[in-house]
């Protein structure tokens, strides 16, 4: 009898060593579209060194800050600018002292691959010819930053009257560039990462820094974030490893 039990005491220790350990839940982030081609390879790299998950949704800035503050399930939130990390602090959706500048980036404009257009100088004449009877594809000037960005550009290089009847706007920067990728729109303003990331489509002219505010992209962690896996992607993001992948992709790391 005693065999019999010691037999089905370790058959049950075999048992249950054989189970899987419950996974844990993977950390999910909230994201500029501008961040996809880099956020991808980061979160791939993140998991091959960690075997944690991360899931990640994209879009607008702002939109995403307005769904945190609604209450939507997150852990962390990058933004491509200030002013929507501002918003989603003001709504109580970040834990304040986990917020840092992490990236800075570059605003061009940009053509089509076939296009015969090489170089475009930044005055009215020569891009209401490039654009002819065309469309300028960007953001949204008042909520997508990229759309900010690219309106005080213009305003500023006194552009803005010359371009405003061409503007087709976007609700993120990659539906912008899609659009040019496709030969949709003769002329498009994106980030520089955007540019480098879309074979489709080149760089005619870069806007001098000057001429709008720095493009910063804050993170943070949600103010419900409990997951350990968040806090732990986010170090890894700050980390050379992770601070190389975005180096790679064209951004500016920031300390």
């Amino acid at each position: 009898m005693r065999f019999w039990r010691f037999v089905l005491a370790l058959a049950l220790i075999v048992m249950t060593a054989a189970q899987p350990a419950e996974a844990q839940a993977p950390a999910i982030v909230f994201a500029a579209a501008s961040l996809k081609t880099a956020l991808d390879e980061a979160a791939t790299a993140f998991h091959d060194k960690s075997g944690l998950d991360v899931k990640i949704s994209y879009g607008g800035s702002l939109a995403l800050a307005r769904q945190l503050a609604q209450g939507a399930p997150a852990d962390i939130f990058v933004s491509a600018d200030e002013d929507s990390m501002d918003e989603a602090a003001k709504g109580k959706a970040i834990k304040l002292e986990s917020r840092i500048d992490f990236l800075a980036n570059m605003l061009v404009v940009v053509a089509n691959k076939t296009s015969p257009l090489q170089a475009l100088p930044l005055n009215a004449a020569d891009v209401k010819a490039a654009l002819g009877a065309g469309k300028l594809a960007t953001g949204e000037v008042n909520s997508v930053p990229v759309g900010k960005y690219a309106k005080e550009a213009l305003v500023n290089l006194q552009l803005w009257d010359a371009v405003a009847p061409h503007l087709a706007m976007t609700d993120n920067v990659r539906a912008a560039l899609a659009f040019v990728a496709r030969g949709e729109a003769p002329l498009g303003i994106v980030y520089a990462t955007d540019a480098a990331a879309e074979p489709a489509v080149k760089v005619v002219a870069a806007f001098p820094a000057s001429s709008h505010k720095p493009i910063v992209y804050p993170v943070a962690l949600t103010a419900t974030s409990v997951n350990p896996a968040a806090a732990k992607f986010l170090d890894f993001l700050r980390s050379p490893a992770g601070r190389a992948i975005f180096e790679r992709q064209g951004f500016k790391t920031l300390s």
